[in-house]
């Protein structure tokens, strides 16, 4: 069955205190649709929604880390809306720092957000999907799931595991009714750059001037950012209400540059080893 177009349809989106996720609400509520929100601040998300009809809207207070809240969560939704027709795994941060600096609980935490909780809205959502044959989910990544800069190792390491898991989850359920979309934003107008959402290491190592430097000019870079949140919210809603989408959907001027730079260096990387790979096989009679 496809996304719904005469009925209100029932989104599951995370991480909707700020940035892209309140955006998403907003735009969802004012269609119409059901939204189960999850935040880690139900009065931050309620506060940003404000002028806007609420009735449709489930706030949920959930730790993503915790299989079984995350569990909780999606049956609460369940039971108030009745079914469910798209998630969106939105939740996220940055960090900037060397890999040097970037510590044990600093890197778990950051997993736990990025990869083990979608893996636990995934475990719970998709048999709902499953049982229904149909359902949409779509995982917001980021340009930095396709290619690295120095200073984001930890963000690119938890965006890079996301896009695989993506990736393996699209060929899993294609035969399923389940459709699974990356979403791949570049540099967007929200505080991700700010200290609000930004990770910094705790100690900061010697000889990394150049990280010190990249950090000061992105921490400098917020009301600069191409992306506009607002589009890219629309973005995403007509990527579903569309049901054509590619598995990549890259959304910004800067994020497409970005991802063809890497294409063409990653094709150049490919053919400049393969003589050598080439001599591995082993040689058959």
């Amino acid at each position: 069955m496809p996304y719904p177009t005469t009925s209100p349809a029932t989104w599951l989106v995370t991480g909707t205190s700020r940035g892209l996720g309140l955006e998403l609400v907003k735009q969802l509520l004012q269609r119409g649709d059901h939204v189960a929100a999850t935040t880690r601040s139900i009065e931050r998300l309620v506060a940003g929604i404000a002028g806007i009809d609420a009735g449709r809207l489930l706030p949920l207070e959930v730790d993503l880390a915790d299989e079984a809240d995350v569990a909780r969560a999606v049956e609460e939704a369940r039971a108030r809306f009745g079914g469910l027709d798209v998630v969106v795994n939105n939740a996220g941060y940055g960090f900037l720092a060397a890999v040097e600096e970037v510590s044990d609980a600093e890197a778990r935490r950051m997993f736990d957000v990025q990869v083990f909780g979608v893996w636990n809205v995934l475990r719970a959502t998709l048999p709902v999907f499953r049982a229904a044959g149909s359902g949409h989910v779509v995982n917001v990544s980021s340009i930095l799931g396709l290619t690295a800069f120095p200073g984001w190792g930890l963000y690119c390491a938890g965006k890079y595991a996301l896009e695989g898991l993506t990736e393996s989850l699209a060929a899993e359920v294609a035969g399923l009714g389940i459709k699974v979309t990356l979403v791949e934003p570049g540099y967007m107008q929200t505080d991700f750059l700010r200290p609000v959402s930004l990770g910094l290491p705790d100690v900061a190592a010697e000889g990394y001037g150049a990280i010190r430097e990249m950090t000061d000019a992105h921490l400098a870079m917020p009301g600069t950012q191409l992306g506009d949140p607002a589009k890219a919210a629309a973005a995403i809603v007509s990527v579903v209400a569309g049901g054509k989408a590619p598995l990549h959907q890259l959304l910004g001027s800067d994020s497409y540059a970005l991802a063809r730079a890497r294409v063409e260096a990653l094709s150049a990387d490919v053919e400049a080893g393969r003589e050598l790979a080439h001599t591995t096989d082993i040689r058959r009679p």
